[in-house]
């Protein structure tokens, strides 16, 4: 109990502190302490509780009274930037939730008491790793970003303040949603990330910023709106407000269970970013590096994944809610794939990447096996550790080469060689073997075939390709030109290279730790919840992986920042002209540049060609599932 309300309680007093801060030294002393104490707290209930699984005993009237009047509180802060912003929209939705809430808590919630308020398992100690360890990193790393952030917009006013309190409120939102059992205490959690989002992505105030901050908070509304309606269903029909009874109970009554859970589905559809509902977190990109590596990898989207999966003994068993799932997951992995081609902003690369592993991930959970989640929970980690390497990366490299297109990277490997490895190690985790990400890909496939979904397995069949093809293009612009080791990172923070190196070795010891992970963190919760042990890949398997992997790794570091190689002329097979410019005279004798652009076909993979028929794909998936479900529910009674 202690442990688990610290983390969620000190993130928070962290935030209040740093809103009053406005000394950049102390912030930074400030900041720096309480990342590494979530960071090791975090690690420290991992270790005590490993592979066991706990319900803490707490129920406070109190507590649900304080969460209804955040409720009010995060309704008024809507309605106050919707009225400024003029967004009838986010308004009126808002007065929607806000009424919606106070109903249920003075109408339908009062007399059904949830004794353990608290709980632990495996998939949510997990979290707690992913979100103390990866997000606290984050938060480090923030600090000599937002520095050169401020110094390029010295013009308008230093809100590093707000910044850094709603990252660590953040921090402590998701904290609350990995913990809470008691769904009410886990919907304020869950829109409390909605709001601190919200504000985040507006940070800079620009046209673009707000327009975006408000999509955002309109979309993941919506979904708070379905989670209410789950709420009163599932206090009015299951006379119970605890997550863990829901479930058991939804697993023993599919057919009642249909509605709400496909409403909570729907509220993880929307937070997880999932075609028809994508365009929020692309949005997001407008915001400073560090906020989009928050929402992207260890916060916002993973709550809406983690819901999900977590609801999979349901699906399992539930058809409706499983095909619903599925087929938005599924649609989503492909379509997303495909527009990522078309892109040369690195951050919209990492953000079409991030929305369509996140649909493989809900595909996964919608499909409910064992198999499935354990390859969901992997997908997870990878996918987490990952691309928040690669956005750290990204964001440092636009500080250095004034630029965060893919096609201006092509001397990163000279100017910043070491940046360039770290950048490159990253990309390699999300699609090559014998990284992480690619083994929980092929055990997502092996779970597919049991289960024989057909119409999956062509989705991610036509989806890895597509995979390949960006990754491999962006892999290729980096490792295409090297050169001498006079670089541009004597003027990277060193608040930056310490987030960055913890990402590099999350990512090595998770890849090399694999065999570890699965038999000691993964299989234990596939085993309480589904009363059996079960993998995706073999465990001979897995350890060639880790030892094939930790050999990928010492080649690509070997000799970096070892003694000063000798440089010699580019050769361009012809007269040169200007080395520097990569320029020579040809056999007309006339002058050409030696250059490599990567193909994008945005006429075939272009988000006009493609976003709409995704969206409206999906939309008509999600709608016929609710008209479904309905009918069934009728049909009951």
């Amino acid at each position: 109990m202690g442990m688990i309300g610290f983390l969620i309680l000190f993130p928070l007093v962290v935030a209040l502190v740093l809103l009053c801060v406005k000394n950049n030294q102390a912030r930074n002393v400030i900041a720096s302490i309480a990342a590494a104490t979530i960071a090791f707290a975090s690690i420290a209930l991992t270790v005590v509780y490993f592979g066991k699984d706990s319900f803490i005993s707490l129920s406070s009237p109190v507590i649900d009274y304080i969460c209804s009047a955040i409720g009010i509180i995060i309704a008024i802060c809507i309605l106050v930037y919707a009225v400024r912003y003029r967004n009838i929209l986010a308004g009126v939705l808002a007065l929607v939730q806000v009424a919606a809430a106070l109903v249920f808590e003075f109408g339908f919630s009062h007399g059904i008491a949830v004794a353990s308020g608290l709980y632990l398992d495996s998939l949510s100690l997990l979290m707690a790793l992913v979100i103390g360890v990866i997000g606290s990193g984050i938060c480090l790393y923030a600090l000599g970003y937002m520095e050169d952030f401020q110094a390029e917009h010295a013009d308008a006013p230093d809100r590093r303040p707000v910044f850094f309190a709603l990252m660590f409120l953040f921090l402590s939102a998701m904290f609350g949603v990995v913990f809470s059992n008691n769904m009410l205490w886990l919907f304020t959690a869950w829109e409390i990330t909605t709001i601190c989002s919200f504000l985040l992505i507006g940070y800079t105030r620009t046209d673009e910023a707000i327009k975006n901050a408000f999509r955002q908070i309109v979309m993941n509304l919506l979904g708070g709106i379905g989670f209410t309606a789950a709420l009163f269903f599932i206090a009015v029909n299951f006379h119970t407000l605890s997550f863990a009874e829901f479930i058991a109970a939804g697993a023993a009554n599919p057919g009642l269970a249909t509605l709400p859970v496909i409403c909570l589905a729907f509220a993880g559809i929307t937070k997880a970013a999932q075609m028809p509902f994508q365009s929020w977190l692309l949005g997001a990109m407008v915001a400073p590096t560090p906020t989009s590596a928050l929402l992207h990898s260890s916060t916002m989207v993973k709550a809406g994944v983690f819901l999900l999966v977590k609801l999979a003994p349901i699906f399992a068993v539930s058809f409706v809610p499983s095909v619903m799932v599925i087929l938005v997951g599924g649609v989503t992995f492909t379509f997303c794939s495909f527009m990522a081609i078309s892109q040369s902003n690195a951050k919209r690369v990492l953000a079409y990447s991030t929305v369509a592993n996140l649909g493989l991930i809900v595909a996964c959970a919608g499909v409910g096996t064992p198999e499935a989640i354990w390859a969901a929970a992997f997908l997870i980690i990878f996918h987490a550790i990952a691309k928040s390497l690669l956005f750290l990366c990204v964001g440092t490299a636009e500080h250095h080469i004034g630029s965060r297109d893919i096609e201006d990277m092509d001397l990163l490997f000279e100017r910043m060689p070491q940046l360039a490895r770290y950048m490159m190690l990253g990309i390699m985790c999300m699609f090559i073997a014998p990284f992480g990400m690619l083994i929980a890909k092929w055990a997502t496939l092996v779970s597919f075939v049991d289960t024989k979904q057909v119409t999956l397995i062509i989705l991610l069949v036509f989806g890895s390709a597509a995979t390949f093809m960006f990754w491999g293009k962006w892999l290729g612009k980096l490792a295409g030109i090297a050169g001498s080791p006079e670089n541009d990172e004597q003027t990277v923070h060193r608040s930056e290279w310490v987030s960055i190196l913890l990402m590099v070795v999350l990512v090595v010891a998770c890849c090399v730790g694999l065999p570890f992970i699965s038999l000691y963190v993964i299989e234990p919760y596939i085993a309480t919840v589904f009363g059996t042990f079960s993998r995706g890949i073999a465990d001979g398997n897995l350890v060639i992986a880790s030892v094939a992997t930790a050999f990928v790794v010492v080649v690509l570091f070997a000799g970096l920042g070892k003694g000063k190689a000798k440089k010699a002329e580019v050769y361009l097979s012809g007269i040169s002209v200007d080395n520097e410019g990569r320029t020579f005279s040809n056999s007309l004798s006339k002058e050409t540049a030696a250059t490599a652009r990567n193909w994008y076909m945005e006429h075939i993979f272009g988000e006009q060609a493609i976003s709409g028929i995704g969206t409206v794909c999906t939309a008509l998936i999600i709608v016929v599932a609710f008209l479904a479900s309905v009918a069934s529910l009728l049909g009951m009674f």
